[in-house]
């Protein structure tokens, strides 16, 4: 079993501490985000890997010699400014944590993510190409894959069109950005590649893989996995894993976000996250039904 800490919220930026508590308690309880009173058990003894997806690794960098599983790293790296992403720290922060994190687990283990891109007549194609340049270039000799995505249009997405300001992709704009990401990933001794896109931009050099092959899965664990096949009817060639977050409990607040679309609930939810407690947010109630998950 491979769990990813977590697709649905930053665990990593704002519950640190909690998911070393339950490491240290060797198992997690984690709610069906459809069914609240179905909760699944997980014990750490039958977790083979551990995927942090995160904006912020520094919370967990004073905790990472004290995970004894094979760890990966996908931390999301994007050129915005504070009007999208209120909350997330300067970029400088992000870049050195990212450094930390590539001398500690290993420059194989981790990969950034730019994403997601959106075009507006502030974050045009021009800015994009600028921003990504720099960014790799500081990274340089620290991060090898970068993968990046384009805007969907969720909930939170639509919600904040105001602010977005969206503007459709060209032809012409992915054959920019094709072009121009593969050369400047090239010249940093990067691969870039898009997973789970309508375009992968392979005609413009782009690498075709995954987020989490099934090649990469085998290299770290020895053991092979289902394919995951969750989203649109299965096109997606990812290892399967088990996410242990919670939904609209992220504190970034990123006005793109697919997993957070409702702030007062954000706030709420974090009200009632205890540090103690084997679920992320709240407690498990007596009318609960626990089922252990197994590999």
């Amino acid at each position: 079993m491979i769990l990813n800490v977590s697709g649905r919220t930053d665990i990593v930026a704002f519950y640190s501490e909690w998911f070393m508590k339950r490491l240290e308690e060797g198992f997690v309880d984690v709610r069906n985000p459809f069914h609240p009173k179905m909760v699944s058990r997980i014990y750490f003894s039958d977790v083979d890997a551990i995927l942090f997806c995160t904006k912020n690794p520094i919370p967990i960098l004073k905790y990472l010699d004290k995970i004894h599983k094979p760890i990966l790293f996908h931390v999301t790296l994007t050129p915005y400014k504070k009007d999208i992403e209120p909350n997330v720290p300067s970029k400088d922060k992000i870049i050195s944590a990212i450094k930390e994190v590539s001398n500690m687990i290993g420059i194989d283990h981790l990969c950034v993510r730019y994403d997601p891109i959106f075009l507006s007549e502030k974050y045009h194609i021009e800015y994009h190409i600028k921003a990504f340049d720099k960014l790799t270039s500081l990274l340089n000799g620290y991060v090898k894959k970068v993968i990046v995505s384009f805007i969907d249009n969720y909930k939170n997405v639509r919600k904040n069109g105001n602010i977005l300001n969206l503007r459709e992709f060209s032809e012409e704009d992915l054959k920019s950005i094709g072009k121009n990401f593969s050369n400047i990933a090239k010249k940093n001794g990067m691969t870039v590649q898009t997973c789970f896109e309508d375009r992968n931009l392979s005609e413009y050099g782009f690498v075709i893989g995954e987020c989490l092959s099934h090649d990469v899965a085998f290299k770290l664990t020895g053991k092979t996995y289902k394919k995951w096949t969750a989203r649109k009817e299965g096109k997606c060639n990812c290892v399967q894993m088990v996410d242990i977050g919670v939904y609209n409990s992220c504190k970034h607040f990123c006005k793109y976000c697919y997993a957070n679309f409702d702030e007062k609930q954000v706030m709420k939810n974090f009200l009632e996250h205890d540090r103690e407690s084997s679920l992320l947010i709240g407690k498990i109630m007596p009318d609960d039904i626990i089922k252990v998950r197994k590999k």
